[in-house]
């Protein structure tokens, strides 16, 4: 099974990596454009800035994910470092992915019910009439996907955990 979850890995982490250059090309091509046709043109254009908004959106929730994807989110290391036993390492692991889990199970619920809110009420941004459940999508997203990072998380903690114990090391058989 874990073959499956490697290729499932490799695409889903490409589809991140392009959901994100696509976005940047977006955000950064449509400022660019609205500063042309401000300042250089003298056109006054209106909702373009809804779009960069709603493609910024996309692109912060996405680099939240890739972050997480490759275990590049924001952490305070100084215990783990100090840490040399294999077991109390890969106990400090689990815990640490249990809580992000917790922490990221709560942002779930959250999203769900702040994308609910929206759907059920619908507002639309001023000028393009953009429903905003479309950027609150993107949170539901990102908080799903760092969800099952966060489980990936556990899962691997527990593995290394159990290896641990038993003297084996899964970390250098990868290697």
């Amino acid at each position: 099974m874990q073959p499956f979850f490697k290729a499932l890995d490799e695409k889903v982490g490409w589809l991140l990596n392009a959901v994100a250059f696509v976005t940047s090309l977006l955000v950064m091509g449509l400022m660019l454009f609205l500063i042309l046709a401000r300042y250089v043109f003298g056109w006054s254009l209106v909702g373009i800035l809804e779009l960069v908004m709603l493609a910024g959106m996309w692109l912060y929730m996405t680099g939240a994910l890739i972050a997480s994807r490759r275990h590049e989110h924001l952490v305070v290391d100084f215990l783990e470092l100090q840490l040399r036993d294999a077991r109390l390492k890969a106990l400090h692991k689990t815990l640490v992915a249990v809580i992000v889990a917790v922490i990221s199970a709560c942002f779930v619920y959250w999203a769900m019910r702040m994308l609910a809110w929206g759907v059920q009420r619908p507002q639309h941004t001023p000028e393009l009439s953009i429903p905003l459940w479309v950027s609150q999508a993107a949170i539901m997203v990102a908080s799903i996907g760092c969800f099952c990072y966060a489980l990936r998380d556990v899962w691997q903690g527990g593995a290394e955990l159990r290896a641990a114990r038993s003297g084996y090391s899964p970390a250098r058989e990868e290697s």
